[in-house]
């Protein structure tokens, strides 16, 4: 996985009031578990638009005090009106010991279903998986070139050697959907057929009553 760098400092108070403060300084609270122990610190509000506001996910060597962790970012928790960074919770990477992380979703090919007329509906952006750190990737591809209309990929169809997948087993990623214009053309087409049924019975029944009246 790609690795980025940030830094932040330990908290000397920890409370509603100091993580008050610090954000109105541009500061987040933050905290890193994971570890032998937690450890409460804050971080510059511009560090986190290269880990936060992008679809991939980073290894981060976050450099506390001088010491430097391995990290995951785990859970971001935001302002409901503004959408403003709250709190962030780091996961430390050890040796051996599995972490879980949500992993982007890459859709490759064009689907079958879609050149028909179907809607591609993609569901889930982000996978969560379980696994030592030297076997994440960056992402899971998906191939939907296959796809016909109705078809869809779920988590239970998706497999990585060394992934465990976390999410429900038979929620779906992604789908290709019936538009309201692909179901006019096969109402339209079993009108069409019905109508030719009808057409075909009719002259059926006229013909047999021709060959009645030509009876003596």
């Amino acid at each position: 996985m790609k690795t980025v760098s940030m830094s932040g400092s330990r908290r000397e108070n920890v409370g509603k009031k100091d993580a008050k403060m610090n954000r109105k300084l541009g500061k987040v609270p933050c905290v890193l578990y994971g570890g032998k122990e937690q450890i409460h610190f804050i971080a510059d509000e511009k560090d986190f638009v290269k880990i936060i506001f992008t679809p991939e996910v980073f290894i981060i060597k976050l450099s506390i005090d001088s010491k430097e962790y391995n990290v995951v970012l785990q859970d971001v928790q935001y302002h409901p009106v503004t959408d403003k960074i709250l709190h962030v919770d780091f996961f430390e990477i050890l040796s051996g010991k599995p972490v879980i992380i949500g992993l982007p979703v890459i859709i490759e090919g064009n689907a079958t279903g879609v050149l028909k007329g179907g809607q591609l509906a993609k569901k889930i952006r982000k996978l969560k998986v379980k696994a030592l750190v030297e076997h994440l990737p960056d992402n899971i591809v998906l191939d939907i070139t296959n796809l016909e209309i109705g078809d869809s990929i779920r988590v239970k169809d998706v497999s990585k050697e060394n992934l465990e997948f976390l999410d429900i087993p038979n929620a779906e990623i992604v789908g290709v959907k019936v538009t309201r214009i692909v179901e006019t053309i096969e109402e339209v087409g079993e009108e069409a057929e019905k109508g030719e049924e009808g057409d075909t019975k009719e002259a059926t029944e006229g013909a047999e009553k021709e060959h009645t009246k030509e009876k003596p």
